[in-house]
Formats: C-alpha cells, structure tokens, sequence
C-alpha cells in the first residue's frame, strides 16, 4: 500500500510542478498578496489632510493651530474664512476634517472656563474618520496638558492613562499579517485540492486511476496529501517572511501553531476534494473553491469583527475553520498563547475537518461506482 501511496503522490507533485503555469500559482501570487497586504492593509492614517477654520485671533487658537501644523500626519490643504466654504470641501473629499475654532475659544480659557473646538470629519469611511477623530483628540489633549500646566492649573478631575496591551505601538501590521497567513493558505489549499479530481476526469486520465491497483481511499489519501504538504511549506514560508522581514513578534507555543494549521488544512483540503468530487471539469472546480473561498473569509472576522455580524450570521461563522485558525494565528503571534488556551479553537476544526473528509470520501466512492 505505501508503494503504491508514494507513487501516486509523485504523480500528482509530477502535474502540479511540470506544468510551468502550476508553479506560477502556486509561488508568485501569495508572495504577492502577503507584500500587498503586508504594505497597504493597514488602518494607519499616514496623512490627514485638514482645512481650518479659525475665528479666534488670540495666543491660545495660535498655539492649538501651531500644534496641529506641526504634527507630521496633519496636512493643511485649506484656511477657510467662513461657515459656507466647509460643505463643499467634505463633499469633493478635497479634506478629511475641518477644525473650526470659534471666537472666544482663547477668552474662555484665560477666564478658567472650558472652550468648545469643533471637528468635522468626513464619515463616509467610519473606520478612518474614527481615527482621524483618535489623532486630534490627541492633539488637544497634549495641549490640554501644556496649557494647564502653563498656568498652573489644577489638573481635571478625570485624566486618560491609556495602555496598550499585545500590540504596544499600535501597529495595524501586527494585526493584518498573522491573518494574512491563513488566508493565503486556505486560497492555495483549495485551489490544489479542488481541481485534483476534476482535472483528472476533464483530461480523461481519471478511468486510467480507476483500473489500477489503488483502492479509492489510497486514491483519496494521494490526493490530499500534496495539498497538505504544499499547505504547511506555504505557510512556513509566509510565517518567516512575518517575523524576519516585517518584524511581527511571535511569542507563543510553535508546536501549538503548527497544530493549529495541520487541523485548518484538513479541513481546507475536506472542502476542496468535496468541490473536486462534484465538479466535472476544472472550471466548475475553481467557481466552486472560489464560492468557498470568498465567503470563508468574510466570516472569518479577518477584517470586520464578528461581534459586530448578525447573530444568525455568527452562527454561520462556526462552521468557518478559517475563524478559529485567525484566533490561533493572532493569539500564538501576540499574546504568546499555548495549547492550554487554544484548545477550545482546536477541536472545532478537528470536528470540521472529520466532517469534511468523511463528506470527500463518500461522494468520492460514489461518484467512482
């Protein structure tokens, strides 16, 4: 039997790396999407343009507006002189904020009261205005700080002492990357497993399979395994690439990590030999990965949290392996997680996995007789 295993395994590493278009796919698309993502998926604001709109001609609007202007990330695009030039530049997207200082904002503060600043942020990306929102409220709150300190003021009664824990510097990379890795690894599993049979029977080799000596689980088993062996080659590739070039720190268990993906490969590889299975040629097979693939990683919670989903569709995100290997990936990476905590996102996928492989086996024995 493993003579017989190990020859249709090379066969069908044989047709994967013959073909010059297979090896194409199979190295330069994730290296391209980890360094796209790596460099432009990220919730940083490098520049926010901003018009202001300033009333007050006195030392404290002079100093706020010195600060704001001297922050690298702020980039005054506009200085309005009335109420009726700020419409017009949110809607042409020309700036992100307006910052309007009213009249009496420096008289208010010498006279010891508080003094209202108005911000108006474009809200039609919420995510970014959220931050943009972040950046002035820290702006004003150093000046808060050197204003009050300038005048021997009593500090508020109530003042922010903000830590940031896993992710120190708030960097949006450590975040995207480590779900980088497993969603680049469900496209090339699912893409490998879900054409194996289909391109067997589209080039009219698969009858050829069926009358040699393999019984169709040694069949099965062949199939998946260059898919698994790919998958975790892949994977390693692109967590070297996170740690060594983009400096994501990994601080927990790698035994536990590598348990993770084997358990999210079986059941990416499960999916895929299912789809292959019912797919006739190998263009049926990559819509039906595709059909897989794009609503596996909506669910996932790789960009928008599922706390925030429906809970009919929460319900829908646990039969999802790439949701519990996400949670692995990013607690492994940045909170230095072992098996201890991992365990209740281990077995869901060993249950998806079982699932899936039994549901590839059987339509794949009934699709033989």
């Amino acid at each position: 039997m493993l003579i017989r295993l190990l020859a249709l395994i090379r066969k069908e590493f044989l047709a994967l790396l013959k073909d010059p278009r297979s090896r194409l796919v199979l190295i330069v698309p994730p290296m391209i999407q980890l360094l796209v993502f790596g460099y432009a998926a990220t919730f940083d604001l490098k520049e926010i343009p901003y018009a202001l709109y300033n009333e007050d001609r006195g030392a404290a609007a002079r100093n706020l507006v010195a600060a704001i202007d001297g922050a690298p990330v702020f980039q005054r695009r506009a200085t309005l002189h009335a109420e009726g030039e700020i419409a017009p530049l949110v809607d042409r997207r020309d700036v992100l904020v307006v910052v309007h200082i009213g009249p009496r904002f420096s008289a208010d503060l010498l006279s010891g009261r508080s003094a209202s600043l108005q911000v108006i942020v474009d809200g039609r990306n919420s995510n970014t205005a959220m931050i943009a929102l972040n950046y002035v409220s820290a702006m004003v709150e150093r000046f808060n700080r050197e204003w009050i300190a300038a005048h021997a003021l009593q500090s508020p009664p109530a003042r922010l002492d903000i830590r940031s824990w896993f992710n120190p510097n708030l960097e949006s990379r450590w975040f995207f990357i480590p779900g980088i890795v497993g969603m680049l690894t469900l496209v090339t599993t699912m893409l490998v497993t879900a054409l194996t049979v289909a391109r067997e029977r589209e080039q009219g080799t698969f009858e050829q399979l069926l009358v040699t000596p393999l019984r169709p689980g040694e069949i099965l088993l062949g199939k998946a395994l260059p898919g698994f062996l790919i998958g975790i080659v892949q994977a390693t590739a692109i967590l070297l690439i996170a740690t060594l070039w983009f400096k994501v720190p990994l601080l927990g268990s790698l035994p536990a990590l590598y348990a993770g993906l084997a358990l999210f490969l079986l059941s990416g590889i499960g999916a895929g030999l299912f789809i292959s299975s019912l797919a006739a040629t190998q263009q049926q097979g990559l819509l039906g990965a595709f059909l897989f693939m794009v609503p596996a990683v909506i669910l996932s919670g790789f960009a928008t949290p599922i706390a925030n989903m429906p809970s009919l569709v929460q319900a829908l995100t646990r039969i999802d392996p790439l949701r519990y290997f996400l949670v692995i990936l990013r607690k492994v990476f940045l909170e230095g997680a072992g098996f201890d905590v991992l365990m209740n996102q281990l077995w869901p996928m060993a249950v998806i996995g079982a699932v899936t492989l039994a549901l590839a086996s059987w339509l794949f024995r009934h699709r033989m007789v």
